[in-house]
């Protein structure tokens, strides 16, 4: 059981996203504009280019980046780059994130488990007693968030942080994050906070125990032990303290839960999904309700809550609060953050889901593209043709949806991406 964990992991740890400094996408009320969440990383605005590993690019990418970034640090930055070479499995995985191309329910089930649930209950102890009151973060989301990262610290990476980062920034589909993540990566070794050996990490260059990328190492790492480091790769923690910092950081309201699992009545207008955030009245009045049958905690009923359809009218339905949001400060994927949360969930003795997710197939690279393409060329704005089956895709998919006469539920799926790529 415990190996089947860590396989599992290998492919949670490997897509880890990028982690955000700046604040956290909130839901909006219904005056605003509608609810979007922050990419991972800037995408770009048109068709994936080939990716090539010719030295003589890499080389004078690589003197540019010196010339833009290095500074007085030039030539330590210029001995560490010394002799890298890019890394295509990097790209290709860049390209095939799971969280992005996988049903929402596949993704979750192969994350949580009924023996990692277990697990997650046992290492509850290893959670600092201080970190949840000095934090507000609950024990429970700190050890989901551990347990996806990195199975409690048995699947971290074994990438060459910098060699990731310097590759994705040749690559150029996120450049500038993927610079100024780099040079913070160089900063660590050259001050001395971490060997260059032991810098290692997933392909996006996230690290640790808790699959921190370097800038909130740097930011927001916490000496937990007070032994004068912080290594959230061997110290237990320290990688749980400063996830917990992380996430305070970002807005995690004290008190509050992720989000509830919810039902929906007959009728219900799917246009409203994804959309502007609205108390727990609101929903109420049309008939929405909490699966379990109970009702919001007395401070979530206020807050902007948004409903989400992560497989479509189909699957299950969640009513997603703020805390929702600032999970996807690690992964900016509705299905990383569910999990988390569901995680979390089990591990603090709640009732598992009602609803059961559909069986359906992933979205091949060549669908995500070609409906994202289809879709723009309709008129419809997905945000960028980068493969990524974000917030921006799914709401001109709904959009189309709603022109079409067909459920406005934003869910893509193999045959509906299959349709739009016929009209090309």
């Amino acid at each position: 059981m415990r190996l089947d964990h860590r396989l599992v992991l290998i492919a949670c740890v490997s897509a880890c996203a990028p982690m955000l400094p700046d604040a956290p996408p909130v839901p909006a009320r219904a005056a605003t504009a509608p609810v979007t969440s922050a990419p991972a990383a800037p995408t770009v605005t048109t068709q994936e280019r080939p990716y090539s590993t010719d030295a003589a690019g890499f080389e004078g990418w690589k003197q540019g980046f010196l010339d833009r970034k290095g500074g007085s640090r030039r030539a330590l930055y210029a001995q560490q780059l010394d002799g890298l070479s890019p890394d295509p499995d990097v790209i290709r995985l860049d390209r095939n994130q799971p969280e992005f191309s996988r049903p929402a329910g596949a993704y979750i089930g192969n994350a949580i488990s009924a023996g990692r649930i277990a697990e997650g209950r046992r290492r509850l102890t290893a959670v600092p007693a201080d970190v949840p009151q000095r934090y507000g973060v609950p024990a429970e989301v700190l050890v989901a968030i551990w347990a996806l990262e990195s199975s409690f610290g048995q699947v971290q990476g074994s990438n060459d942080v910098i060699r990731s980062l310097a590759t994705l920034a040749y690559d150029g589909r996120r450049r500038d994050w993927a610079e100024d993540q780099l040079k913070n990566a160089l900063d660590i070794v050259i001050d001395g906070r971490r060997d260059r050996a032991g810098l290692l990490g997933s392909w996006a260059g996230a690290m640790g125990q808790t699959q921190f990328m370097p800038d909130n190492y740097l930011r927001l790492g916490v000496d937990q032990n007070g032994d004068g480091k912080v290594d959230i790769w061997g110290t237990d923690a320290d990688a749980l303290a400063s996830a917990a910092n992380l996430l305070a950081q970002a807005g995690w309201k004290r008190g509050q839960r992720w989000g509830y699992e919810v039902t929906l009545p007959s009728g219900f207008d799917y246009a409203l999904a994804e959309a502007d955030g609205q108390p727990w009245s609101f929903w109420a009045q049309r008939g929405v309700r909490l699966a379990d049958g109970g009702q919001p905690a007395s401070g979530e009923a206020g807050e902007a809550g948004v409903i989400l359809l992560p497989q479509g009218a189909r699957g299950p339905a969640f009513l997603a609060l703020p805390n929702h949001y600032v999970i996807r400060r690690y992964n900016n994927s509705v299905s990383y953050a569910l999990a988390i949360g569901l995680m979390a969930d089990g591990v603090a003795g709640r009732p598992g889901l009602v609803g059961t997710w559909p069986d359906d197939g992933p979205l091949s690279r060549e669908q995500r593209f070609g409906a994202q393409t289809a879709l723009a060329r309709m008129g419809y704005d997905v945000g960028g043709i980068d493969g990524v089956i974000g917030s921006g895709t799914r709401r001109a998919l709904r959009a189309w949806q709603m022109a079409n006469g067909r459920t406005p539920d934003g869910y893509l799926t193999p045959a509906l991406a299959d349709e739009l790529m016929r009209g090309l």
